[in-house]
């Protein structure tokens, strides 16, 4: 119970972020929970995988804002949603539960590698140029399935893959901002789904986990979530 005001911290912080910018937060989450874990005394080998996978968890709430505000904009691609949906579901399984079980210092290496590509891709701010129309279904299942896998690794959403995916191929930028945020929810789902497979099977977690979903960390920082995101549209409906 101790610890319980840095959960509250971490829910204010990426539920402003969430519902004033339009963001999933995993990214954000995963450093912040990895320090409270460490000075929470969890067991060291299981901090980073109990960190992703509860991040993963706690897309699921953050996306919910997101992809409001991108419907109400009229900028969702729902078609694309769906048909790229297969290859999320099944991306993030495989990614997820690869992630959960290797050694703690490979997931750190890759968790980093994404985190780096990701940081890149806002620095520089690449802006593909749309070359070729949107692929059959081998394509989109291929191109979620990618996307999800790697999206896995780091707890996030996957949107700056997404978005350069469909600029790409000719979707209109809001257009394919607003579809990426609706495609991290599905991989939301197969990501924490595939974190809590893998850490069942794991021995020494902490208790109160389900496989790698700290579930501590995860209803008190989904309670300040929805503090967060229920005030911001209050105000926003007013």
């Amino acid at each position: 119970m101790e610890w319980w005001p840095g959960y509250v911290a971490i829910g204010i912080f990426v539920g402003f972020f969430a519902g004033m910018l339009g963001i999933g937060g995993g990214g954000i989450i995963v450093p912040l929970l990895v320090m409270l874990f460490e000075r929470q005394g969890l067991p060291r080998e299981h901090i980073l995988h109990l960190a992703v996978g509860t991040s993963m968890a706690t897309i699921l709430f953050t996306s919910v804002s997101s992809v409001r505000a991108h419907a109400l904009r009229g900028a969702l691609r729902w078609d694309i949603v769906r048909a790229m949906v297969p290859g999320v579901m099944a991306g993030g399984l495989v990614g997820s539960t690869v992630a959960g079980l290797i050694p703690v210092k490979w997931f750190a290496a890759i968790f980093a590698l994404v985190i780096y590509a990701a940081a890149v891709n806002i620095l520089i701010e690449r802006r593909p140029k749309g070359a070729r129309p949107l692929p059959g279904w081998t394509g989109m299942f291929a191109a979620g399935f990618a996307i999800s896998a790697v999206s896995a690794f780091a707890a996030i959403g996957g949107a700056f893959m997404t978005i350069t995916f469909l600029v790409y191929c000719n979707v209109q930028l809001l257009q394919a901002i607003g579809t990426a945020a609706a495609v991290g929810f599905p991989i939301a789902i197969a990501g924490s789904i595939g974190f809590i497979a893998a850490g069942l099977s794991q021995t020494g977690l902490p208790q109160y986990s389900l496989g790698h979903v700290y579930l501590p960390a995860l209803r008190r920082t989904f309670a300040v979530l929805l503090f967060v995101l229920a005030t911001k549209m209050a105000v926003g409906l007013r």
